[in-house]
């Protein structure tokens, strides 16, 4: 299992592959393979045949997961690391997300 700073939601722009330099938002984390499917991205097609569930068939376009290494959270529109920060609230210590090139907590 592979340590992910990237969350479910987040806006993230791909830095390497044939998407390079378009952004979208994360839809699903697959930590064990290290992927993310990024919403608009990365389109494949796919040929379905007529069955009980799909009456038609045809072809339809479908989101493909892309290595976690090659995307970068977005952070006021500039791809930008994370990191993590300890914040002590009311005595109890949270652990933040941080944005590395300015500085600023996330969540």
């Amino acid at each position: 299992m592979n340590k992910v700073k990237l969350k479910r939601g987040d806006m993230v722009q791909v830095i390497a592959g044939k998407e390079v330099g378009r952004t979208g938002r994360i839809l699903l984390i697959d930590r064990e393979k290290s992927r993310v499917v990024v919403e608009g991205l990365n389109l494949q097609t796919k040929h379905q045949k007529p069955n009980r569930a799909n009456q038609k068939g045809g072809i339809t376009r479908r989101e493909a997961p892309l290595h976690i290494s090659n995307v970068m959270f977005l952070h006021k529109d500039r791809p930008t690391r994370l990191g993590y920060k300890l914040e002590e609230t009311d005595g109890k210590v949270v652990k933040k997300r941080y944005a590395k090139s300015t500085g600023e907590v996330i969540d």
